[in-house]
């Protein structure tokens, strides 16, 4: 039952804080979504993993993130009201910039096998 709890509240979380940051906070030339939230057990803590386009800004935009935290859960916490809230804390998602790397090896290797 906890775990289905945790999925809830991690989705709500992600859908709330979407919109939230959509508009309050710029990038600069960044996009970023976020791709999965994880909440634990004892719901005290919700990691918000998040991807960034293109992936050079992905530490800037971890600095913004975590700038604005505070007010980002003060935000979250009048949209969502749960008791107790989750602490957000912000984690770049590299699964993207990952499978953009075995894409290209596998290109590569298409390559060498058509020109041997």
């Amino acid at each position: 039952m906890k775990f289905f709890r945790n999925q809830r509240v991690g989705s709500l979380i992600r859908d709330e804080l979407s919109k939230i940051i959509l508009k309050e906070l710029e990038f600069n030339g960044a996009l970023m979504t976020i791709t999965d939230v994880e909440v634990n057990d004892d719901l005290e803590n919700a990691v918000v993993n998040f991807s960034v386009i293109p992936m050079n800004k992905s530490e800037r935009v971890l600095s913004v993130l975590n700038k604005f935290r505070s007010r980002l859960q003060f935000m979250l916490h009048r949209k969502i009201e749960i008791r107790p809230m989750p602490q957000i804390v912000f984690k770049i998602d590299h699964g993207i910039e990952k499978a953009a790397e075995v894409e290209k090896i596998f290109l590569e290797v298409e390559k060498k096998e058509k020109n041997p």
